[in-house]
């Protein structure tokens, strides 16, 4: 699965996400595709090794590994969102999306698992060695 992919399936999660309210909900899908590719880089694309290895460094090792495996993906505060982004890309995406800052880390609860969960669905994977392995992959092949 490529990174559009991943990005087009977090942005329908965005807008189906309860957390992003009635104004998250009546955005088009490029528009958030848009703005989740300039989130962590702001270079075009995503950079989902950085949101594992933030993770990682908040000690989210066990929300990540519930949502790279099979099952529920475990939730994610509001605090930790912040945390694992960084407030000022959050405040730049709010912007971007002309949302209030809770609505974008509303719609983000939902929609971060999705992309990250996705990159495990990828047969590589397993080939590249779980976690530590996607984390290497995605900061080299989804920059």
């Amino acid at each position: 699965m490529d990174l559009n992919n991943l990005i087009k399936m977090g942005a329908d999660a965005f807008i189906a996400s309860p957390g992003s309210g009635s104004a998250g909900s009546s955005l088009d899908a490029d528009t958030i595709v848009s703005a989740l590719s300039n989130l962590t880089s702001g270079e075009g694309g995503l950079d989902i090794g950085s949101i594992i290895s933030n993770m990682q460094s908040s000690n989210l090792v066990e929300t990540l590994q519930s949502w790279l495996g099979d099952g529920d993906n475990s939730a994610i505060s509001d605090q930790q969102i912040s945390d694992v982004l960084g407030s000022e890309n959050i405040s730049t995406f709010a912007s971007q999306l002309g949302l209030s800052e809770e609505e974008a880390i509303g719609g983000l609860q939902d929609a971060l698992p999705v992309i990250v969960d996705s990159v495990s669905s990828s047969p590589l994977f397993n080939l590249v060695g779980g976690i530590d392995g996607a984390m290497a992959l995605a900061s080299k092949f989804f920059r």
